[in-house]
């Protein structure tokens, strides 16, 4: 997780919002990517997404059973369909999303072997998020 930190602290330097995202196969980093959707003015670019395609293209093929994918806020509803059907083995994610989290949107969408867990460095995740909206949207 400390990985996908210093991705989504990348993203933060670059204006966007600040997540980050790794994939990890046979404990090894296979994909670190972060939050693009400002650069690439996609809507769709987010770290999840980015990791799922750089860990797809690494391994040669689309399910991602024996990965884990680290990500440093709970992944949205889009974002857990991307997870499904990559068919990740393990979500790790930090911080909860309490407005768009897929938790709270949709339910459980991801796959039914995918392993689920929650929290991991979800202080120092959280804390990011706060200081890049406040620096943006203050009062």
């Amino acid at each position: 997780m400390r990985e996908a930190l210093k991705e989504a602290r990348k993203a933060y330097d670059a204006g966007e919002v600040p997540v980050g995202a790794v994939v990890v196969s046979d404990q090894r980093i296979i994909a670190r990517t972060h939050n693009l959707t400002e650069r690439l003015n996609d809507v769709t670019a987010h770290a999840e997404m980015q990791a799922i395609t750089a860990a797809a293209d690494y391994l040669g093929g689309k399910y991602l059973s024996d990965c884990t994918l680290y990500v440093t806020l709970e992944p949205c509803s889009m974002c857990a369909g991307a997870i499904f059907w990559a068919q990740a083995g393990m979500l790790v994610y930090g911080a909860e999303d309490e407005k768009r989290g897929y938790t709270r949107v949709a339910g459980d969408l991801l796959h039914p072997k995918t392993k689920v867990l929650q929290g991991v460095e979800s202080e120092a995740s959280a804390k990011m998020l706060r200081e890049f909206f406040r620096e943006r949207r203050p009062d």
